[in-house]
């Protein structure tokens, strides 16, 4: 089970949005910027930091919102896609089992490869017949 990143660790800043609302988007601030400094996680482990940090090249996520209007319903999709993107990088990724090709998958090739040589056989000058 991955945990989730405290809410006393997530720095949380509010600037006007760009999106819908008229005129009153020039006047609130309903965007929302959530900041995480990885490194000074208290409830992840030193190696989920570092997978974090080296899966995103960086020691700080960042995440925004300005999807709605409402600018607490926008910190909590910030707080949630925050959250995703630390799933997302602790996230085990299953061996790939290899396997043989079908039968039809191998007709189906050489099909393919006969169909392309005829094409390229019918490109050439014909030969003269003397």
């Amino acid at each position: 089970m991955i945990p989730e990143i405290p809410e006393n660790e997530i720095e949380i800043t509010f600037c006007r949005s760009s999106g819908p609302g008229g005129q009153n988007v020039n006047k609130t601030n309903t965007k929302v910027m959530v900041v995480w400094k990885i490194r000074d996680s208290s409830a992840f482990t030193d190696t989920q930091k570092e997978a974090i940090i080296t899966f995103y090249q960086t020691e700080i996520l960042q995440a925004t919102n300005q999807e709605t209007r409402s600018q607490p319903e926008n910190r909590i999709r910030a707080i949630n896609k925050l959250n995703d993107m630390v799933q997302k990088a602790l996230q085990i990724e299953k061996d790939r089992v290899p396997t043989k090709p079908t039968f039809a998958s191998r007709l189906k090739r050489l099909f393919k490869k006969q169909h392309h040589a005829k094409i390229k056989s019918l490109r050439q000058k014909p030969e003269r017949e003397d």
